[in-house]
C-alpha cells in the first residue's frame, strides 16, 4: 500500500524472516560464523540463544542457503513432543523408513544405520532444533544420547539447539549437567546497538529497492531505538506501522512524532521496550 508512495519495490519491514533482508550485524554474524564452524568442525552440540525477535530464525535460514551438498540437514520446529515422538521427528525429518509401532531402540538402530551410510559416504549430518527451551528434561536427555552415535574419530551427528534465554536456564539445571557438559559451542545473541539500529532500518530500505532519499528523520530513528532497544522484530513492527501511517497522511518524512504514534499502537501508550540495552560479553568457544 505504501511503498509506491516511498518508491519502494517491496515492503521492508515484513515480520516474517527473510534472508534477503539479513543484516550483517557483529552479533548475527559471529553467530552464523559458530554454525558454519560447528558443522565444518563436526563439534556435535551447539547451543545459540536470544530474545524473542533478536533473529535466531533468520540465521539459520542463512545457514540452510550456504549448506553445501556435503550435507544434509534436518529441522525440528515443534518442540512439544515426547522422547519418542523426537525421535520419530529425526527420522521422518530425514526420509528414514519406520513405523510408529517400532520400539524406541529400533527407531535408534535406522538411525544409526542412517549415520553410518552417511560419513561413508562424507556426507554431514546436522539437526537443527528451533525453540529448543520448550523441550521437557526427558527431550533433552534423549537429544544428548544422540550424541552418543559416534565412530572412533568424529560424531555421526551434529546437534544445534537455539532458542530463547529460557534455554540457557534450563541447560544449568543438575539433572542436564550430562548435556551441558557436551556443548562445545555456545553463542547468546544480544539486540542490535543504536548505531546498528539506524544502519539496520537504512539497509532494509535499501534492500527493497530505496533511491537513499532520507524517509525517517534522525530523530525519529533515535525514537525507534528507544522504543525497541535493538530488538529486530519490534523494529519491524514499528517501522512497517509508521510507513504505513505516513503514507495515510500523505507525509514524505517520517517523523518522532509518527514512530511516537506507531509505538503506541503497536507497545502500548508510553511503553517501552523492557531489555537491558547494555550487551554483555557473548561466550563463544
Amino acid at each position: 500500500m505504501y511503498t509506491q508512495f516511498y518508491n519502494l519495490a517491496e515492503k521492508p519491514f515484513s515480520v516474517t524472516p527473510d534472508t534477503k533482508f539479513f543484516f550483517r550485524s557483529e552479533e548475527h554474524e559471529e553467530a552464523l560464523c559458530s554454525l558454519q564452524y560447528s558443522i565444518q568442525e563436526r563439534r556435535g552440540f551447539v547451543v545459540i540463544t536470544g530474545e524473542i525477535g533478536a533473529g535466531k530464525t533468520t540465521t539459520w535460514r542463512m545457514l540452510l542457503n550456504q549448506i553445501d551438498k556435503t550435507t544434509k540437514l534436518a529441522l525440528i520446529l515443534n518442540t512439544h513432543l515426547t522422547p519418542k515422538q523426537m525421535i520419530m521427528a529425526i527420522l521422518d525429518e530425514f526420509s528414514i523408513p519406520f513405523k510408529e509401532t517400532w520400539p524406541k531402540v529400533k527407531m535408534l538402530s535406522a538411525l544409526n544405520k542412517f549415520l553410518l551410510e552417511q560419513i561413508s559416504l562424507g556426507i554431514n549430518v546436522v539437526l537443527i532444533i528451533d525453540e529448543a527451551q520448550n523441550l521437557t528434561r526427558s527431550v533433552l536427555e534423549e537429544v544428548r544420547m544422540l550424541s552418543n552415535l559416534e565412530t572412533e574419530k568424529e560424531k555421526l551427528i551434529q546437534i544445534i539447539l537455539m532458542g530463547q534465554p529460557e534455554l540457557k536456564d534450563k541447560l544449568e539445571l543438575k539433572e542436564l549437567t550430562q548435556l551441558r557438559q557436551r556443548i562445545q559451542v555456545k553463542y547468546h545473541i544480544y539486540p542490535l546497538t543504536k548505531e546498528e539500529t539506524n544502519a539496520y532500518i537504512l539497509h532494509r530500505l535499501k534492500v527493497a529497492g530505496s533511491d537513499g532519499r532520507e524517509i525517517f528523520e534522525p530523530d525519529a530513528l533515535s525514537k525507534i531505538y528507544s522504543y525497541t532497544a535493538g530488538v529486530p522484530r519490534l523494529i519491524n513492527s514499528i517501522c512497517d506501522r509508521a510507513l504505513l501511517n505516513g503514507y495515510l497522511k500523505e507525509k514524505n518524512i517520517i517523523t518522532q512524532d509518527t514512530i511516537d504514534e506507531a509505538a503506541k499502537e503497536i507497545i502500548g501508550v508510553n511503553k517501552k521496550y523492557d531489555q537491558n540495552d547494555q550487551k554483555e560479553p557473548t561466550a563463544v568457544s
